[in-house]
């Protein structure tokens, strides 16, 4: 056998031999890519604590005119519903504090519940108590705000901290006596 012959059949051994190899499993391959990933773990306890912790500091806000905490809690691009039905900005919640429009003796937070959707998504629901409430308005009687309402709060978690994107209050009517 010549060199070249002999060259020839050990091209052709190679060639047979690497088209032996095993298949790939391509569909080992599919699901790995298609698979949903690991679910996030989300501490929801750690989520409800700092969600509760921000609701009372803007509750407090008023009383010790802490317009800051309002300026951190509040996204840029809140929608805010007063209990009457008028919208509300930051900016409008900013003037109230700095103004001193907002007056309480107390305002309390009862039967808080968040609801975690993921861990940059929940929301807060309960009711609170406003005790002995003016909010002042230009050039008119001020308003008395006191009593009992429901509320409903959205937070998103932007850039590490936790903001509310959505309020709405809605205060509670006396039932009538039978």
């Amino acid at each position: 056998m010549n060199k070249s012959a002999l060259a020839l059949l050990i091209l052709v051994v190679v060639v047979v031999m690497n088209g032996c190899q095993p298949a790939l499993d391509t569909n080992r391959n599919i699901a790995a890519a298609t698979s949903s990933p690991a679910k996030e773990t989300v501490d929801a306890a750690a989520i409800e604590a700092e969600l509760i912790k921000l609701e009372r500091e803007w509750a407090d806000a008023p009383k010790t005119k802490n317009a800051e905490a309002v300026k951190r809690i509040l996204a840029d691009n809140v929608v805010i519903v007063y209990p009457d039905g008028t919208p509300g900005t930051k900016t409008d919640e900013v003037r109230a504090i700095e103004t001193g429009a907002i007056t309480a003796d107390s305002f309390e937070m009862l039967d808080p519940k968040v609801t975690v959707l993921d861990a940059d998504a929940a929301f807060l629901s309960g009711r609170s108590v406003i005790k002995k409430g003016k909010y002042a308005v230009p050039n008119q009687k001020p308003i008395d705000i006191s009593g009992e309402y429901r509320f409903l709060n959205v937070y998103v978690k932007r850039d590490g901290r936790w903001q509310v994107v959505a309020s709405q209050a809605t205060k509670i009517l006396p039932q009538p006596t039978p």
